[in-house]
């Protein structure tokens, strides 16, 4: 089992949520909708100086179910290159 974390803009949460929703047929998940910090490109505040704000998602996801997973990412990363889309995954016990 592995825990799927994926950090992105908040405006493409729902092409990857709905993208994964329909690549894995039980796909479980928990939202925060609002995540502020900085990363590699720039800072997402939610100022007047930085005005974009990310999402955080995270599931519990079988082996198999995470490389799709990864796979749906990857595919909404190439459509939105800027957006500054992150996914990371760790093993998890049950």
């Amino acid at each position: 089992m592995k825990r799927l974390e994926v950090i992105a803009n908040r405006s493409v949460q729902d092409d990857l949520v709905d993208a994964l929703e329909g690549a894995i047929p039980v796909f479980y998940y928990s939202v925060v909708p609002l995540v502020h910090g900085r990363g590699r490109q720039k800072r997402k505040l939610g100022t007047a100086t930085w005005p974009e704000e990310n999402f955080l998602l995270l599931a519990y996801l079988a082996d198999e179910a995470c490389g799709t997973a990864r796979e749906v990412v990857a595919r909404i990363k190439a459509r939105f290159p800027k957006e500054g889309i992150k996914v990371f995954s760790v093993s998890a016990d049950e």
